[in-house]
């Protein structure tokens, strides 16, 4: 699913407002990120939809939450002042990681009471390594953090920060272990030559009927 217009021009706007409070060019930014300067100005002007991953190594770069680059979660004030809404930020791989999809102009609307704290987004689970624990479709509510306890399920990027996968951190001293809930599949070893990043703890699934 595409941006929304306004929400394209928002995230363009805020990636050219830390930029500049970086006091970093165009060209600065795509080099540390790996794209071209015109491609950081099709970001900036709206003209040009990054994809997640591009997203959060943007936020890296800039020393932002990815959350900082989108509207803020806000009451949904002509429906009901008690709730709010949460970006759902993309599919992720639930089984040999894929690609993140962009879906950034969709919200999910939740009860003010039952918002957990932190920085929050929606992901949609595809395949069935975490079965029975996050079936295949499920909303995941992600809080963003860069670490978890071992045990805890997490959204993690593996490939070189291109791919996501939510998988359970295990910890056995100095090594990390991404372990599927579903024994058909194998763990993924985490090592120098195959690095992987916590973006965040999944805190609540939800079943789509």
């Amino acid at each position: 699913m595409k941006f929304e217009h306004n929400v394209s021009k928002y995230v363009g706007a805020q990636i050219r407002k830390f930029r500049k409070a970086k006091g970093m060019t165009q060209k600065e930014l795509g080099f540390r990120i790996g794209v071209k300067h015109n491609t950081i100005s099709g970001y900036e002007n709206g003209s040009n939809e990054p994809d997640q991953s591009i997203l959060f190594a943007i936020a890296d770069v800039l020393g932002v939450s990815i959350n900082d680059l989108f509207p803020p979660i806000t009451n949904v004030e002509s429906v009901d002042p008690e709730f709010v809404r949460i970006p759902v930020l993309g599919t992720i791989a639930c089984g040999e990681p894929i690609m993140v999809a962009e879906n950034y102009s969709e919200y999910i609307y939740m009860p003010r009471d039952q918002v957990p704290t932190g920085k929050l987004f929606y992901l949609r689970a595809k395949g069935d390594s975490m079965v029975p624990t996050i079936p295949d479709g499920a909303l995941v509510l992600v809080r963003e953090q860069p670490e978890v306890e071992s045990g805890a399920i997490a959204a993690v990027l593996v490939n070189g920060d291109t791919e996501a996968t939510l998988k359970r951190v295990k910890r056995q001293g100095s090594l990390v272990i991404l372990m599927p809930d579903n024994p058909e599949y194998e763990p993924i070893i985490v090592t120098t030559d195959n690095p992987a990043r916590i973006i965040g703890r999944a805190v609540q699934v939800t079943q789509m009927l």
